[in-house]
């Protein structure tokens, strides 16, 4: 059974294993030009996420709250174009997540400094 001390020096043995690396991606074809997105949609299959990045026209965007609002009809469905897939496993879905969290708590930050 292993101690406390034990454990804490496994722990602290890990945390110094994770260190920053230096990653480069290096385009194929055109794949560096970016995608235009608007709308994302997120679905699960064992160990593999796929979120689905597509495109609906502006006018649609702003013509349904309007619709809603006057208590319109909505339609059943809104047809939009897929921009890309991209399939992620487990843990790089968490990194994923670790990486948007940092990138919305500095938007939250630039932002009260400007108020």
């Amino acid at each position: 059974m292993a101690t406390k001390k034990e454990g804490e020096q496994a722990a602290a043995q890990t945390d110094t294993e994770r260190k920053p690396l230096g990653l480069r991606l290096v385009p194929v074809g055109n794949s560096d030009q970016p995608v235009f997105s608007n709308v994302c949609s997120v679905n699960v299959a064992p160990g593999v996420a796929f979120i689905d990045f597509g495109f609906l026209e502006p006018a649609m965007l702003t013509a349904l709250p309007r619709v809603a609002k006057q208590g319109g009809k909505l339609p059943e469905r809104i047809e939009g174009r897929l921009a890309v897939r991209v399939a992620l496993g487990v843990e790089a879905l968490a990194s994923l997540h670790q990486q948007i969290g940092r990138v919305l708590a500095a938007g939250q930050r630039a932002a009260k400094k400007e108020t």
